[in-house]
């Protein structure tokens, strides 16, 4: 491996913008067009057994799993939002072996439910699965903790990729991932500014980031155009990451 194709995506747990249709198969045919190698999920569902019943084509497996089928044979869940129905959180799939994995509880409040999937996949990358809150006093705190289990948990060698949904609507959180983790970003480093992702139809906002260290950003792009503005409410952001020697 000295190249890694990265696709991080927020899947509005398969419906389309307006929540109107489940679009769920759609998805996972687009997904895998992109062919990469770990592809990094929000808002995927793991269950839900009201939708079950009610929603024509619903998927019964948990929808990380339906996603993954036989392009990716290695995947990770993690639950962040958990309910009487169900639960949904974020996933990664990974064409390679996933080591370990871990869910790492950042909420604080119960109407927003977050978390950070941390996995360690071979030979030796960690990757973090991220969807922050809406708020941004919340952000910040939840940064703080990003820190925190970087600390603890990643050696200070180690290649990492940090991607997500940052939900970072004015930008005041991407210095700090430069200058406090001193990571880089894929869009700045391939283009020069971070990807408009948000919302897909007509993307404004700058939500969806594919940061890292030891690599270096070959290309990136956000996908948008069809069939992307017509599934989620967020385009797809697509990177390939080159290992430093």
């Amino acid at each position: 491996m000295s190249v890694l194709r990265v696709l991080s995506y927020n899947v509005h747990k398969g419906f389309c913008s307006a929540n109107r249709q489940f679009l769920l198969g759609k998805i996972r045919e687009s997904i895998r067009v992109v062919d990469a190698d770990v592809v990094f999920l929000q808002e995927v569902v793991g269950e839900n057994t009201q939708h079950a019943s009610q929603i024509d084509g619903w998927i019964d497996e948990g929808q990380f799993e339906f996603l993954a089928d036989t392009v990716w044979p290695h995947f990770s869940y993690g639950k962040n939002a958990v309910y009487n129905h169900g639960h949904h959180g974020n996933a990664i799939l990974s064409k390679y072996p996933i080591i370990n994995s871990e869910n790492i509880d950042i909420s604080l409040y119960r109407r927003s439910q977050r978390g950070l999937l941390l996995s360690l996949i071979q030979p030796g990358i960690y990757v973090i699965c991220v969807h922050m809150g809406l708020l941004g006093w919340e952000r910040r705190q939840q940064f703080k903790r990003l820190m925190a289990v970087i600390e603890e948990k990643v050696p200070a060698d180690a290649p990492l990729i940090i991607a997500g949904d940052f939900n970072d609507w004015s930008g005041s959180l991407h210095s700090h991932f430069k200058n406090s983790l001193k990571l880089r970003e894929a869009s700045v480093q391939a283009n020069g500014k971070l990807a408009k992702t948000f919302p897909a139809k007509r993307p404004v906002l700058r939500l969806d980031r594919i940061y890292f260290r030891g690599f270096n950003a070959l290309a990136a792009k956000r996908l948008s155009g069809e069939p992307w503005r017509s599934l989620s409410d967020h385009c797809a952001l697509y990177a390939e990451l080159e290992i430093e020697v």
